[in-house]
């Protein structure tokens, strides 16, 4: 089963290379002020994963520079565990201007939370 899932993943990673989205193009003034909003927001990952490949594929078409975090990797898999309260990517960490964490689950609350956000 893991050799399986190894090949789907891999698929899946090189159909996204081969069929990338093109980015928008913005003023560098509205661009950079995106840029700026977009150091508050971090995605909790799995590389070869179907759901977080459609956020970073939508990242990408929107033209959000999207920092990404391998939850396989202790530090951020306590990081979700402990923040977000389960082990379950993709998983959106948006921090707020006041301080506050917003742990957003699910890729289709995430892809509407970024179109609504910054299309």
């Amino acid at each position: 089963m893991q050799v399986i899932r190894w090949i789907l993943g891999r698929l899946i990673l090189l159909f996204n290379a081969v069929f990338s989205p093109k980015p928008v193009k913005r003023e560098a003034s509205q661009q950079q002020r995106i840029n700026d909003e977009m150091r508050q927001i971090h995605l909790y990952q799995f590389e070869a994963c179907p759901f977080c490949v459609k956020v970073r594929r939508t990242a990408k078409r929107l033209n959000l520079p999207l920092e990404t975090r391998d939850a396989k990797q202790t530090m951020w898999e306590q990081e979700l565990i402990n923040g977000g309260g389960k082990r379950k990517v993709p998983c959106l960490r948006i921090e707020q201007d006041n301080g506050e964490v917003e742990w957003m689950y699910e890729s289709a609350d995430i892809v509407s939370y970024l179109e609504q956000r910054f299309a």
